[in-house]
């Protein structure tokens, strides 16, 4: 028996280092994959004028669009990768096929589910309808120059899809037993309190900024944001990080420091609760800074995800959960062009040592993406 398109199209991109920020031989391996199926395919560089090492750049992004006219279906995902880290059985940029597992760096985050959509276009005639792919290399990073980019790159051109859907590992215990319909925002924010340096002997001659820091959390940590929504789990404020700096016992410290992640649903907006908590930390004497990392977003039952259920339902025998669980991926931008839904390879061992996907699942998912993307075209 011959390896299918599926896998050896992943052991390609596998075979590519590409960790975030991506640009170059993934790339390249990519534009190789698409070109003799009729695409045209254009690839640019973001944020190489970019002074904020902070933003990740430059970044390698790349879209490719066949056909003309008719509803535009467009599939999403990312070719960058999170280093792999030391202790694996085998060498991570080199797959190797174990059995019915190929192992290596993204294999299901996310270079199996982007092999199995390019496997499936093997078999959508061209005529079918107009399909895009929108791919990044800064997925894992501060996302701040791919699919952003992307999506202005495509309204320069004036081609916007009809609806997508993101190749995300969102399976859990099972190939098809979990799509993305939406997820929540993220914001983290930075609490600053100054106070005057002094000896621990002489408070009076120091202002420690200590206590008034814990204030503010505390108050902060009693909010309520919410009791979560049919499609939404409630959201949470998370105290990540505590620092002073002072390397000394009998030292009070000139400044305090406290790092924020909220993770919110769709009954808040970022901008809001930025203001929310300024209102706490400004008034005990603190300073906040922040930064949105993307708006909670809900793709409401309809065509989409009812086409992708039923699909994945025929082809793996599961009937898929809707949820929105998770942290956040790219589908936050996207979703404001068109509805967005996410849907890939099980989840377990994404950002481990080891990582790995079933051989037999990146065919099954080939015939989902297939499937789906015919019978959307076709609607």
């Amino acid at each position: 028996m011959t390896d299918s398109l599926a896998l050896q199209y992943a052991q390609a991109l596998m075979a590519c280092e590409s960790i975030s920020p991506a640009r170059g031989s993934v790339f390249d391996t990519m534009e190789a994959l698409l070109v003799p199926l009729g695409f045209t395919v254009e690839r640019f560089i973001a944020g190489a004028d970019d002074p904020d090492p902070a933003h990740g750049g430059p970044v390698e992004n790349l879209f490719a669009i066949r056909g003309k006219g008719g509803r535009h279906f467009a599939f999403a995902g990312h070719l960058d990768v999170v280093p792999p880290g030391d202790g694996w059985a085998s060498a991570p940029f080199e797959p190797e096929v174990r059995g019915d597992l190929l192992y290596g760096r993204g294999a299901v985050d996310m270079k199996g589910s982007i092999a199995a959509f390019v496997a499936s276009l093997h078999e959508i005639p061209e005529e079918a309808g107009t399909i895009s792919l929108i791919i990044t290399g800064d997925e894992e990073g501060p996302a701040i120059h791919g699919t952003r980019a992307l999506i202005e790159h495509m309204k320069a051109r004036g081609t916007l899809p009809d609806i997508c859907l993101v190749g995300e590992p969102t399976s859990v215990n099972r190939l098809g037993d979990m799509m993305k319909v939406g997820r929540r925002g993220s914001v983290n924010m930075w609490i600053t309190v100054e106070g005057t340096q002094g000896h621990v002997a002489y408070p009076h001659l120091a202002d420690n900024p200590i206590p008034r820091l814990v204030a503010i959390l505390a108050q902060i940590k009693a909010v309520v944001l919410d009791e979560g929504t049919e499609f939404f789990q409630p959201s949470n404020i998370e105290i990540t990080e505590l620092h002073t700096g002072n390397p000394a016992t009998n030292v009070i410290p000139a400044k305090a420091l406290a790092r924020l992640s909220i993770r919110f649903n769709d009954l808040h907006s970022g901008e809001c609760l930025v203001e929310l908590i300024r209102g706490i930390v400004e008034p005990g004497g603190g300073t906040l800074k922040a930064m949105i990392s993307g708006e909670a977003f809900l793709t409401p039952p309809g065509e989409l995800s009812e086409t992708l259920a039923a699909v994945v339902e025929e082809v793996t025998g599961i009937a898929p959960e809707a949820s929105t669980t998770g942290g956040t991926s790219d589908a936050r931008f996207l979703s404001k062009l068109c509805p967005v839904v996410e849907f890939g390879l099980c989840n377990a061992t994404m950002h481990k040592l080891d990582e790995a996907v079933a051989i037999p699942d990146l065919d099954a998912l080939a015939e989902i993406y297939r499937q789906v993307t015919l019978r959307l075209l076709s609607a």
